[in-house]
């Protein structure tokens, strides 16, 4: 009977890097001193692997751990930056601030998440304010409300006004909210850095 000979193999050891034919399974060297010159990488590369993997088992754990009131936080942070973002031309949208202002911007709901839950994730609802305006005026409504109908139409701010449905996101929503903004965010970013990088030249 004929054993089948193995196929030769290239040395893992980049100062050696010779053809050999392997004598076991998994032989990646040529020989103990190529092992031994280049165990040093081969322990980094297992120390790295071993820590990925205790990273993803941790965020696994976290993620058995969290409520739908977490994930509503999580989603909520990423669509409030792509509002941000989307805006960023704009000035604020209850006072005469600038987009140029130099302060803290902040999404203003125009029916506040307390009021209207089920509005919390949507865009018409959603628009760039100042903190001031935000945080101590509740969002100025009386002047928000003339620059929303001047921004997206009479017809859209009746709707929202006028909308008083029961909805409950569920977390595999809240996931989807999270994924499809962090992802929109993070190309209006690229884009807006793209800009800046040719104005600069």
């Amino acid at each position: 009977m004929i054993t089948k000979q193995p196929r030769p193999k290239t040395c893992n050891n980049p100062a050696c890097g010779i053809s050999f034919s392997p004598r076991r399974l998994g032989q990646a060297v040529c020989s103990p001193a190529c092992g031994l010159a280049i165990k040093d990488v081969n322990q980094d590369k297992a120390r790295k692997a071993i820590a990925q993997r205790e990273r993803r088992e941790i965020k696994v754990r976290k993620d058995k751990l969290k409520g739908r009131a977490d994930y509503a936080k999580e989603a909520q942070a990423a669509i409030n930056r792509y509002v941000r973002l989307r805006d960023a031309h704009l000035g604020c949208i209850s006072c005469d601030k600038p987009a140029s202002w130099q302060g803290q911007w902040h999404c203003s709901h125009f029916r506040s998440v307390g009021a209207a839950p089920h509005l919390r994730f949507n865009l018409w609802n959603m628009n760039k304010s100042c903190s001031a305006c935000n945080n101590f005026l509740s969002g100025n409504i009386m002047a928000y409300r003339p620059a929303l109908i001047e921004k997206i139409g009479q017809d859209k701010v009746d709707w929202l006004e006028c909308s008083n449905g029961l909805l409950r996101h569920d977390i595999p929503y809240l996931k989807r909210v999270k994924a499809i903004f962090t992802k929109k965010a993070s190309r209006i970013e690229k884009r807006i850095e793209g800009v800046q990088s040719w104005v600069a030249v």
